[in-house]
Protein backbone atom coordinates (compact mmCIF):
# COMPACT_ATOMS: atom_id res chain seq x y z
CA UNK A 1 0.00 0.00 0.00
CA UNK A 2 1.48 3.44 -1.00
CA UNK A 3 0.44 6.51 0.90
CA UNK A 4 -3.78 6.82 0.91
CA UNK A 5 -5.99 9.63 0.77
CA UNK A 6 -9.33 9.15 2.32
CA UNK A 7 -12.27 11.06 3.94
CA UNK A 8 -12.83 8.59 6.86
CA UNK A 9 -10.30 5.74 7.76
CA UNK A 10 -11.88 2.83 9.93
CA UNK A 11 -9.82 0.89 12.34
CA UNK A 12 -11.13 -1.97 12.80
CA UNK A 13 -13.24 -4.46 10.36
CA UNK A 14 -15.84 -6.29 13.01
CA UNK A 15 -19.34 -5.79 12.59
CA UNK A 16 -18.77 -2.07 13.57
CA UNK A 17 -16.25 -1.30 11.69
CA UNK A 18 -17.87 -2.88 8.47
CA UNK A 19 -21.55 -1.64 9.24
CA UNK A 20 -20.16 1.63 9.95
CA UNK A 21 -18.05 1.66 6.46
CA UNK A 22 -20.94 0.59 4.59
CA UNK A 23 -23.32 2.89 5.62
CA UNK A 24 -21.22 5.90 5.11
CA UNK A 25 -20.26 4.56 1.77
CA UNK A 26 -24.06 4.70 0.83
CA UNK A 27 -24.43 8.38 1.97
CA UNK A 28 -21.58 8.77 -0.76
CA UNK A 29 -18.60 9.25 1.99
CA UNK A 30 -15.39 7.84 0.94
CA UNK A 31 -14.13 4.90 3.54
CA UNK A 32 -11.88 2.73 3.93
CA UNK A 33 -11.63 0.14 6.70
CA UNK A 34 -8.09 -1.01 7.69
CA UNK A 35 -8.57 -4.94 9.45
CA UNK A 36 -5.65 -6.50 11.40
CA UNK A 37 -6.64 -9.73 10.04
CA UNK A 38 -9.58 -11.34 8.23
CA UNK A 39 -12.53 -8.80 8.74
CA UNK A 40 -15.19 -9.79 10.53
CA UNK A 41 -13.50 -13.18 11.21
CA UNK A 42 -12.90 -11.88 15.47
CA UNK A 43 -16.01 -11.16 17.75
CA UNK A 44 -18.23 -10.94 15.17
CA UNK A 45 -17.68 -14.13 14.20
CA UNK A 46 -17.70 -16.13 17.25
CA UNK A 47 -21.42 -14.68 18.14
CA UNK A 48 -24.59 -15.95 18.65
CA UNK A 49 -26.36 -13.56 16.46
CA UNK A 50 -29.03 -13.16 19.51
CA UNK A 51 -31.18 -9.57 18.75
CA UNK A 52 -32.05 -10.09 22.45
CA UNK A 53 -32.43 -6.78 24.37
CA UNK A 54 -35.43 -7.68 26.36
CA UNK A 55 -33.89 -11.08 27.50
CA UNK A 56 -30.26 -9.92 28.14
CA UNK A 57 -30.90 -6.84 30.01
CA UNK A 58 -29.86 -6.28 33.53
CA UNK A 59 -31.81 -4.73 36.24
CA UNK A 60 -29.30 -1.32 35.93
CA UNK A 61 -29.66 -1.68 32.43
CA UNK A 62 -32.48 0.92 31.10
CA UNK A 63 -30.50 2.73 28.82
CA UNK A 64 -29.04 -0.57 27.26
CA UNK A 65 -32.10 -1.61 26.92
CA UNK A 66 -33.13 1.68 25.28
CA UNK A 67 -30.53 1.62 22.86
CA UNK A 68 -30.70 -2.26 21.88
CA UNK A 69 -34.52 -1.50 21.32
CA UNK A 70 -33.63 1.42 19.16
CA UNK A 71 -31.02 -0.99 17.32
CA UNK A 72 -33.49 -4.10 16.68
CA UNK A 73 -36.26 -1.14 15.10
CA UNK A 74 -33.62 -0.37 12.45
CA UNK A 75 -32.50 -4.27 11.41
CA UNK A 76 -35.86 -4.29 9.26
CA UNK A 77 -34.92 -1.60 7.15
CA UNK A 78 -31.55 -2.58 7.79
CA UNK A 79 -31.47 -5.81 6.15
CA UNK A 80 -33.33 -4.63 3.02
CA UNK A 81 -31.18 -1.64 1.91
CA UNK A 82 -28.07 -4.62 2.43
CA UNK A 83 -29.84 -6.89 0.30
CA UNK A 84 -30.03 -4.34 -2.31
CA UNK A 85 -26.63 -3.82 -2.49
CA UNK A 86 -25.01 -7.59 -1.75
CA UNK A 87 -27.44 -9.24 -3.48
CA UNK A 88 -27.32 -11.87 -0.26
CA UNK A 89 -30.40 -12.51 1.80
CA UNK A 90 -29.77 -12.44 5.49
CA UNK A 91 -33.28 -13.13 7.57
CA UNK A 92 -34.08 -11.59 10.93
CA UNK A 93 -35.48 -15.22 12.26
CA UNK A 94 -38.62 -13.39 14.66
CA UNK A 95 -39.42 -16.87 16.46
CA UNK A 96 -39.13 -15.46 19.94
CA UNK A 97 -37.04 -16.50 23.02
CA UNK A 98 -38.27 -18.77 25.93
CA UNK A 99 -36.05 -17.73 29.37
CA UNK A 100 -36.39 -21.05 31.59
CA UNK A 101 -36.11 -21.78 35.32
CA UNK A 102 -34.49 -25.40 36.15
CA UNK A 103 -35.12 -25.61 40.00
CA UNK A 104 -36.66 -24.03 42.72
CA UNK A 105 -33.51 -21.11 42.86
CA UNK A 106 -33.47 -20.16 39.25
CA UNK A 107 -37.69 -20.03 39.53
CA UNK A 108 -37.50 -17.75 42.25
CA UNK A 109 -34.36 -15.78 40.25
CA UNK A 110 -36.93 -16.38 37.28
CA UNK A 111 -39.79 -14.47 38.87
CA UNK A 112 -37.62 -11.32 39.91
CA UNK A 113 -36.67 -10.95 36.22
CA UNK A 114 -40.16 -11.37 35.07
CA UNK A 115 -41.18 -8.49 37.83
CA UNK A 116 -38.52 -6.17 36.32
CA UNK A 117 -39.51 -7.33 32.88
CA UNK A 118 -43.69 -6.01 33.60
CA UNK A 119 -42.88 -3.09 35.60
CA UNK A 120 -40.58 -1.19 32.44
CA UNK A 121 -43.18 -2.05 30.03
CA UNK A 122 -41.79 -5.14 27.85
CA UNK A 123 -43.98 -7.52 26.21
CA UNK A 124 -43.23 -10.52 28.50
CA UNK A 125 -45.38 -13.29 29.86
CA UNK A 126 -45.42 -15.91 32.67
CA UNK A 127 -45.71 -19.47 31.37
CA UNK A 128 -46.35 -22.89 32.60
CA UNK A 129 -44.45 -25.83 31.72
CA UNK A 130 -47.01 -27.17 29.33
CA UNK A 131 -47.14 -24.09 27.43
CA UNK A 132 -43.30 -23.38 27.14
CA UNK A 133 -43.01 -27.41 26.01
CA UNK A 134 -45.83 -26.12 23.24
CA UNK A 135 -43.57 -23.79 21.75
CA UNK A 136 -40.42 -25.92 22.35
CA UNK A 137 -41.13 -29.81 22.94
CA UNK A 138 -37.65 -30.27 23.08
CA UNK A 139 -37.31 -28.47 26.88
CA UNK A 140 -36.44 -30.75 29.51
CA UNK A 141 -38.77 -32.12 32.03
CA UNK A 142 -36.74 -30.67 34.92
CA UNK A 143 -37.96 -27.10 33.52
CA UNK A 144 -40.19 -25.85 36.39
CA UNK A 145 -41.14 -22.17 34.87
CA UNK A 146 -40.25 -20.22 32.06
CA UNK A 147 -41.00 -16.57 30.66
CA UNK A 148 -41.87 -16.07 26.49
CA UNK A 149 -40.20 -12.92 25.05
CA UNK A 150 -41.93 -12.57 21.29
CA UNK A 151 -40.47 -9.59 20.65
CA UNK A 152 -36.53 -11.05 20.73
CA UNK A 153 -35.27 -12.34 17.35
CA UNK A 154 -32.00 -13.57 16.24
CA UNK A 155 -29.96 -13.66 13.03
CA UNK A 156 -26.80 -15.32 11.12
CA UNK A 157 -24.11 -12.87 12.34
CA UNK A 158 -21.64 -14.76 9.88
CA UNK A 159 -24.16 -14.13 7.14
CA UNK A 160 -24.70 -10.82 8.17
CA UNK A 161 -20.50 -10.48 8.23
CA UNK A 162 -19.99 -11.83 4.90
CA UNK A 163 -22.99 -9.51 3.04
CA UNK A 164 -21.53 -6.77 4.73
CA UNK A 165 -18.27 -7.23 3.46
CA UNK A 166 -19.83 -7.25 0.42
CA UNK A 167 -22.01 -4.61 0.30
CA UNK A 168 -18.93 -2.29 1.15
CA UNK A 169 -17.58 -3.11 -1.83
CA UNK A 170 -20.33 -2.58 -3.97
CA UNK A 171 -21.04 1.03 -2.36
CA UNK A 172 -17.31 1.58 -3.34
CA UNK A 173 -15.46 1.40 -0.22
CA UNK A 174 -12.02 0.13 0.09
CA UNK A 175 -11.34 -2.94 2.24
CA UNK A 176 -8.25 -3.66 3.33
CA UNK A 177 -7.19 -6.65 5.59
CA UNK A 178 -3.69 -8.07 7.08
CA UNK A 179 -3.20 -4.46 7.73
CA UNK A 180 -2.66 -3.38 11.06
CA UNK A 181 -2.62 0.14 12.61
CA UNK A 182 0.23 1.26 14.31
CA UNK A 183 -0.59 4.51 15.34
CA UNK A 184 -3.20 7.59 15.00
CA UNK A 185 -1.67 10.37 13.72
CA UNK A 186 -3.02 13.78 15.75
CA UNK A 187 -2.12 17.30 14.85
CA UNK A 188 -2.91 20.73 16.77
CA UNK A 189 -5.68 18.50 18.67
CA UNK A 190 -7.34 16.98 15.25
CA UNK A 191 -7.01 13.24 13.75
CA UNK A 192 -5.04 13.39 10.45
CA UNK A 193 -4.72 10.16 9.12
CA UNK A 194 -3.06 6.40 10.85
CA UNK A 195 0.04 4.89 10.37
CA UNK A 196 -0.04 1.05 9.30
CA UNK A 197 2.67 -1.63 8.37
CA UNK A 198 2.06 -1.13 4.47
CA UNK A 199 2.18 2.69 4.51
CA UNK A 200 0.04 6.21 6.27
CA UNK A 201 -3.38 6.73 5.47
CA UNK A 202 -4.12 10.56 5.64
CA UNK A 203 -7.79 10.81 6.48
CA UNK A 204 -10.35 13.30 7.82
CA UNK A 205 -11.99 11.57 10.45
CA UNK A 206 -10.60 8.23 11.60
CA UNK A 207 -13.19 5.56 13.81
CA UNK A 208 -12.11 3.92 15.99
CA UNK A 209 -13.63 0.31 15.84
CA UNK A 210 -10.83 -2.32 16.76
CA UNK A 211 -12.94 -4.23 19.46
CA UNK A 212 -10.89 -5.41 22.30
CA UNK A 213 -7.55 -4.14 20.63
CA UNK A 214 -8.81 -0.65 20.56
CA UNK A 215 -6.78 0.66 23.93
CA UNK A 216 -3.24 -0.48 22.40
CA UNK A 217 -2.94 1.84 19.03
CA UNK A 218 -0.44 4.45 20.17
CA UNK A 219 -0.44 8.02 19.13
CA UNK A 220 -3.63 8.39 21.64
CA UNK A 221 -3.80 10.62 24.52
CA UNK A 222 -4.19 8.75 27.82
CA UNK A 223 -7.60 10.51 28.40
CA UNK A 224 -8.47 9.47 24.69
CA UNK A 225 -7.32 6.06 24.94
CA UNK A 226 -10.52 3.58 25.39
CA UNK A 227 -10.66 1.93 28.31
CA UNK A 228 -11.54 -1.52 26.80
CA UNK A 229 -9.87 -5.18 27.81
CA UNK A 230 -10.76 -8.62 26.14
CA UNK A 231 -13.59 -10.74 27.66
CA UNK A 232 -12.51 -14.47 26.16
CA UNK A 233 -16.04 -16.14 25.11
CA UNK A 234 -16.10 -19.82 23.56
CA UNK A 235 -19.37 -21.03 21.99
CA UNK A 236 -20.02 -24.29 19.90
CA UNK A 237 -22.23 -25.01 17.03
CA UNK A 238 -24.05 -28.57 16.86
CA UNK A 239 -25.45 -29.86 13.77
CA UNK A 240 -29.78 -30.57 14.08
CA UNK A 241 -31.42 -33.51 12.64
CA UNK A 242 -34.84 -33.63 10.85
CA UNK A 243 -35.86 -35.38 14.40
CA UNK A 244 -34.61 -33.00 16.79
CA UNK A 245 -34.48 -29.75 15.83
CA UNK A 246 -35.56 -26.75 17.48
CA UNK A 247 -36.83 -23.36 17.14
CA UNK A 248 -36.75 -20.79 19.82
CA UNK A 249 -33.93 -19.58 21.71
CA UNK A 250 -33.92 -21.56 24.95
CA UNK A 251 -32.00 -19.32 27.74
CA UNK A 252 -31.34 -20.95 31.37
CA UNK A 253 -29.54 -18.64 33.63
CA UNK A 254 -26.18 -20.22 32.88
CA UNK A 255 -26.13 -21.22 29.46
CA UNK A 256 -28.57 -20.18 25.96
CA UNK A 257 -29.16 -22.26 22.80
CA UNK A 258 -29.70 -20.87 19.62
CA UNK A 259 -31.17 -22.57 16.48
CA UNK A 260 -30.48 -21.21 12.90
CA UNK A 261 -32.72 -21.46 9.89
CA UNK A 262 -30.04 -23.97 8.41
CA UNK A 263 -29.89 -26.33 11.27
CA UNK A 264 -27.19 -24.92 13.25
CA UNK A 265 -27.57 -24.95 17.08
CA UNK A 266 -25.36 -22.19 18.58
CA UNK A 267 -24.61 -22.98 22.37
CA UNK A 268 -23.16 -20.44 24.60
CA UNK A 269 -21.43 -18.91 25.54
CA UNK A 270 -17.97 -18.43 28.63
CA UNK A 271 -17.12 -15.08 29.93
CA UNK A 272 -13.09 -15.45 30.62
CA UNK A 273 -10.98 -12.98 31.91
CA UNK A 274 -8.02 -14.18 30.22
CA UNK A 275 -6.32 -11.87 28.54
CA UNK A 276 -5.74 -12.32 24.46
CA UNK A 277 -6.25 -16.18 24.92
CA UNK A 278 -8.06 -17.65 21.96
CA UNK A 279 -7.35 -21.23 22.98
CA UNK A 280 -10.34 -23.42 23.54
CA UNK A 281 -10.36 -25.49 26.78
CA UNK A 282 -11.54 -28.79 27.48
CA UNK A 283 -13.37 -27.43 30.88
CA UNK A 284 -14.88 -24.57 28.80
CA UNK A 285 -16.86 -27.03 26.12
CA UNK A 286 -18.23 -29.28 28.84
CA UNK A 287 -19.33 -26.30 31.01
CA UNK A 288 -21.61 -25.72 28.21
CA UNK A 289 -22.34 -29.28 27.46
CA UNK A 290 -23.49 -29.80 30.44
CA UNK A 291 -25.45 -26.95 31.03
CA UNK A 292 -26.84 -27.21 27.57
CA UNK A 293 -27.85 -30.45 28.29
CA UNK A 294 -29.71 -29.74 31.75
CA UNK A 295 -32.16 -27.21 29.69
CA UNK A 296 -32.11 -29.81 26.52
CA UNK A 297 -31.33 -33.01 26.81
CA UNK A 298 -31.66 -33.87 22.95
CA UNK A 299 -28.35 -32.37 21.96
CA UNK A 300 -26.53 -35.52 23.52
CA UNK A 301 -27.26 -36.89 20.12
CA UNK A 302 -26.43 -34.00 18.06
CA UNK A 303 -23.08 -33.73 16.43
CA UNK A 304 -20.39 -31.47 17.35
CA UNK A 305 -19.84 -28.64 14.24
CA UNK A 306 -17.43 -26.43 15.28
CA UNK A 307 -16.04 -25.02 18.62
CA UNK A 308 -15.06 -21.04 18.52
CA UNK A 309 -13.59 -18.79 20.52
CA UNK A 310 -13.87 -14.82 20.12
CA UNK A 311 -12.81 -11.48 22.45
CA UNK A 312 -15.46 -9.46 23.33
CA UNK A 313 -14.52 -5.51 23.81
CA UNK A 314 -15.74 -4.95 27.66
CA UNK A 315 -15.66 -1.42 29.14
CA UNK A 316 -15.32 -0.36 32.66
CA UNK A 317 -19.69 -0.95 32.57
CA UNK A 318 -19.53 -3.54 30.18
CA UNK A 319 -21.76 -0.76 27.76
CA UNK A 320 -20.43 0.68 24.41
CA UNK A 321 -18.39 3.90 24.24
CA UNK A 322 -19.86 5.60 20.94
CA UNK A 323 -19.24 9.23 20.03
CA UNK A 324 -16.27 12.35 19.12
CA UNK A 325 -13.41 12.11 21.77
CA UNK A 326 -11.53 14.88 22.83
CA UNK A 327 -9.52 14.62 19.83
CA UNK A 328 -11.07 16.44 16.62
CA UNK A 329 -12.79 14.19 14.21
CA UNK A 330 -11.39 10.85 16.12
CA UNK A 331 -14.29 8.62 16.70
CA UNK A 332 -14.76 5.72 19.23
CA UNK A 333 -16.89 2.90 18.78
CA UNK A 334 -15.76 -0.35 20.99
CA UNK A 335 -16.49 -1.42 24.03
CA UNK A 336 -20.15 -3.28 22.39
CA UNK A 337 -19.33 -6.44 24.66
CA UNK A 338 -21.88 -8.92 23.64
CA UNK A 339 -23.60 -6.76 22.09
CA UNK A 340 -21.97 -5.98 19.10
CA UNK A 341 -24.10 -7.84 16.38
CA UNK A 342 -27.37 -6.00 17.98
CA UNK A 343 -26.36 -2.41 18.14
CA UNK A 344 -24.80 -2.29 14.73
CA UNK A 345 -27.32 -0.56 13.27
CA UNK A 346 -27.88 2.16 15.71
CA UNK A 347 -24.17 2.90 15.92
CA UNK A 348 -23.33 2.80 12.27
CA UNK A 349 -26.28 5.57 12.03
CA UNK A 350 -25.09 7.55 14.93
CA UNK A 351 -21.20 7.54 13.49
CA UNK A 352 -22.52 8.11 9.76
CA UNK A 353 -24.39 11.38 11.38
CA UNK A 354 -21.59 12.37 13.67
CA UNK A 355 -19.20 12.83 11.03
CA UNK A 356 -21.11 14.51 8.90
CA UNK A 357 -22.06 16.99 11.35
CA UNK A 358 -25.64 15.72 12.01
CA UNK A 359 -27.87 15.41 14.92
CA UNK A 360 -27.96 12.40 17.05
CA UNK A 361 -30.35 10.19 19.14
CA UNK A 362 -30.61 11.17 22.90
CA UNK A 363 -30.53 7.49 23.52
CA UNK A 364 -26.59 7.45 22.35
CA UNK A 365 -26.05 10.39 25.44
CA UNK A 366 -25.34 7.71 28.24
CA UNK A 367 -22.89 5.83 25.98
CA UNK A 368 -20.38 8.59 25.11
CA UNK A 369 -16.83 7.98 25.41
CA UNK A 370 -15.75 10.26 27.91
CA UNK A 371 -18.25 9.20 30.09
CA UNK A 372 -15.31 7.61 32.56
CA UNK A 373 -13.32 10.99 32.45
CA UNK A 374 -13.25 13.67 35.67
CA UNK A 375 -14.31 17.06 35.28
CA UNK A 376 -11.00 18.09 35.69
CA UNK A 377 -9.91 16.03 32.71
CA UNK A 378 -12.66 16.76 30.78
CA UNK A 379 -12.32 20.49 30.75
CA UNK A 380 -8.63 20.87 31.10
Amino acid sequence: MTALQTEVAIIGGGIIGLSTAWQLARAGVEVCVLERSEAGKSASWAAAGMLAPQAEVGFEEINFLRLGQESLALYPKFLEELREDSGLDVQLDMRGTLMIALDRDDREALRREFEFRKSIGLAVEWITTSEARELEPLLSPKVTSAIWLPNDYQIDNQGLILALRKALIVRGGKLYEQTAVERVEIDQGKVVGVVTRAGDVNAKSVVLAAGAWSHKLAGLPEEVRPAVRPVKGQILTLKMTEQLRMTKVVRSPRVYLAPKLDSRLIIGATSEEKGFDTVPTAGGVLTLLEEAFEAVPAIYELSIEEIRVGLRPGSRDNEPLIGESLVKNLFIATGHYRHGILLAPVTAKALVAMIQGEPVSKTLLPFRPSRFLTTSTTTA
